[in-house]
């Protein structure tokens, strides 16, 4: 089965490709959403927040897929799999993110928060649903909140 996306839009942001050790909470970008689906926006700046599906477009193709992985590269975090972490090396290179909706003029939102790329094709966005997209009981592995701590560390 083949499976076409196309882009309902593309990303401004100030981080251009490729750059590390990005704090994205604080990045404000925009969405430009292309004029045929701008209808579609409407009663979206009521929410506080949107989910975000955008292609990775900068992920190596050469690189391929590794079904077993260390988060984020670090040999002292324990192999897993693809599937349970966030690596943009995936077989179909999508990511979803949760932003703080800021503003929508017209067919531009603008938005703090999301981890993408000037350029990124965005695929849909879908409102953020209290509480319904907030699950208080969900865990994660200890090796997620090691990579937490580190991430803090980092930005102190």
């Amino acid at each position: 089965m083949k499976l076409n996306f196309r882009p309902i839009g593309h990303v401004i942001s100030p981080v251009k490709f490729p750059q590390r050790e990005v704090k994205w909470e604080e990045i404000e970008s925009r969405i430009v959403v292309n004029e045929e689906w701008a209808e579609a926006l409407e009663g979206l700046e009521a929410f506080s927040h949107i989910w975000v599906l955008f292609y990775l477009h900068q992920a190596e193709e050469e690189r391929g897929f590794t079904a077993r992985i260390h988060p984020m590269g670090q040999k002292d975090l324990p192999l897993v799999g693809a599937f349970a972490t966030r690596t943009p090396h995936r077989p179909n290179p999508i990511a979803l993110t949760p932003v703080r909706l800021l503003n929508r003029e017209g067919n531009v939102l603008t938005v703090r928060g999301l981890d993408a790329y000037d350029g990124t094709p965005v695929l849909d966005i879908k409102p953020y649903l209290p509480p319904g997209d907030c699950i208080p009981q969900a865990t994660a592995p200890d090796w997620v909140l090691t990579i937490q701590e580190k991430l803090r560390e980092r930005d102190q």
